[in-house]
């Protein structure tokens, strides 16, 4: 895993690199599964729709409209998504709290394999009514292209968001360093700063006279021990 601590990120509050954060491997998976569902949706929306006989728009997949709403809005849901995670991945090392890291990756992971399975689910729907689709009701195969290209990024998606999936487990397995975190880190609370200790600058080895010695007159008779 890139990175070491808590949940694949380093030290709460660290400096954000952008180079390295750009060549991380979920990174890239994101930024293709934005890609690919901005051309599904954006296919759909331009071209996915014909007027062929009437004044009324059909879906060039078998003049089913729901094929047409489910790819658009499964595209454009994974493209606001992959903004979201985006900005989330870049604060995720500035989160101190632990448990708030685990709250992203559990997201991450329950988001990324749900939206994996509605790609596939998107991909097998547009590919059969696709199938369905007769030559007469595209004519000079008009929104043919933009077809293609969305059933073709529909199957793209499926493996990015899949390898998402993969990447939040792995972080999720990394679980937590709990020597890069204070007591405090793990409710999110600020360290409390120790007070300074002060130190003496007077010198340890002065020497101090005995107590009871600074009058004592030097004439007087000193006590003789008696002898027995």
């Amino acid at each position: 895993m890139d990175g070491v601590g808590s949940f694949g990120a380093g030290r709460a509050g660290a400096a954000f690199d952008p180079i390295a954060f750009i060549q991380q491997p979920q990174t890239i998976l994101r930024i293709l599964s934005w890609i690919f569902s901005m051309v599904v949706f954006g296919s759909i929306i331009n071209e996915g729709y014909i007027n062929h006989g009437s004044e009324r728009l059909y879906c060039v997949f078998n003049k089913n409209n729901n094929a047409c709403n489910y790819g658009t809005t499964i595209g454009l849901i994974a493209f606001l998504a992959c903004i979201f995670f985006i900005i989330l991945d870049m604060k995720f090392q500035q989160i101190s709290s632990i448990k708030d890291r685990k709250k992203a990756v559990m997201l991450d992971i329950g988001f990324s394999g749900f939206w994996a399975f509605l790609w596939f689910v998107c991909f097998c729907f547009l590919a059969n009514q696709w199938q369905r689709t007769t030559p007469d009701e595209l004519p000079l195969n008009q929104g043919a292209d933009a077809a293609r290209a969305a059933i073709t990024f529909s199957f793209f998606s499926i493996f990015t968001w899949a390898g998402l999936t993969v990447r939040a487990v792995q972080k999720y397995m990394l679980g937590t360093d709990m020597s890069l975190f204070t007591t405090e880190d793990l409710d999110g609370k600020p360290p409390i700063q120790p007070y300074p200790t002060i130190t003496s600058t007077e010198p340890d080895d002065t020497y101090q006279s005995p107590p009871f010695t600074e009058n004592l007159d030097p004439n007087a008779p000193t006590y003789q021990v008696p002898i027995y």
